[in-house]
């Protein structure tokens, strides 16, 4: 269990694999900007991320395993609206349910009543069927979105019920 803030838990899957959840610090950048430049075509900059931290009422989180950090999680908060900004996997660890579990860990710190919307690559199947099993609906899209091609964005919400659920194990 983490004794850092996050809630108390029971241990998951990975947990019991050596996977470990926390807070994401200022000195996880460096292998932040590592594995957001080897998972996006246009990655954030050191700025952005700074910018995120230093948000108070927003959630950062951070896998890890023995070797170092494996994945994160940027999320803001506007009001009574989160906004998932950012979720990346280490390219060698993916598909192993990283994602998954800190997107579980940021439902346990938004609370069961949350609303929560994101934007995704229309082409990133992986992503929406991964977030459409946690109940995201397509609400839209944005128009050439993305500067790197002028692929558009999906836009997503979840609003979440106090008797939400898990997704489907897949």
């Amino acid at each position: 269990m983490q004794s850092d803030g996050l809630k108390e838990m029971q241990e998951s899957p990975l947990e019991a694999r050596g996977v470990r959840h926390r807070r994401l610090a200022y000195s996880d950048l460096p292998a932040v900007i590592s594995i957001e430049r080897r998972s996006f075509p246009t990655p954030w900059s050191l700025a952005m991320f700074v910018l995120e931290l230093s948000k108070p009422s927003g959630i950062c989180l951070a896998a890890e395993d023995s070797e170092g950090l494996i994945g994160y999680l940027v999320c803001a908060r506007y009001e009574d609206v989160w906004h998932l900004m950012n979720v990346a996997i280490h390219p060698d660890r993916r598909r192993e349910g990283i994602a998954r579990e800190l997107i579980e860990r940021l439902f346990d710190q938004t609370g069961p009543e949350a609303r929560i919307t994101l934007e995704v690559r229309v082409s990133n199947s992986a992503a929406i069927e991964m977030y459409e099993r946690f109940g995201f609906k397509h609400a839209g899209r944005r128009r050439r979105y993305y500067h790197d091609n002028g692929e558009d964005a999906l836009i997503m919400w979840l609003a979440r019920t106090a008797d939400a659920t898990a997704p489907n194990a897949a």
